[in-house]
């Protein structure tokens, strides 16, 4: 499963956007979650705990997370604060997550997108 976030979300779309992953994980019975937080400048303390218990919670129902294209300064602000983005896996862009998840012996096929 493939999740494009495409700029600053409040946080009922952050929960809205756990929960909606979440159910997909279960129905699709997905094995990989790859989050793209490319275009996203500002992660905020609230975003960031949302993205480590989607981790978690995919971990849960036996999907592996990867989170990718996180910005440098998004990075910086980050450490700065003391967050971490536990239970995921994290890579430099969407084609590095996906080569992730694939040397974790998920294909294409695998990844429903959406």
């Amino acid at each position: 499963m493939i999740a494009s976030i495409q700029g600053a979300l409040t946080d009922d779309e952050l929960l809205m956007l756990r929960d909606q992953l979440v159910a997909q994980i279960k129905l699709f019975r997905s094995r990989g979650v790859l989050i793209d937080l490319t275009v996203v400048d500002v992660l905020d303390s609230f975003a960031a705990r949302t993205l480590r218990s989607i981790a978690q919670m995919s971990k849960l129902l036996g999907a592996q997370t990867v989170i990718a294209g996180i910005q440098p300064d998004v990075a910086i602000s980050m450490v700065q604060l003391g967050l971490t983005l536990d239970n995921a896996i994290i890579a430099m862009d969407l084609e590095d997550g996906l080569a992730i998840l694939q040397a974790h012996g998920l294909n294409r096929h695998d990844l429903d997108v959406s």
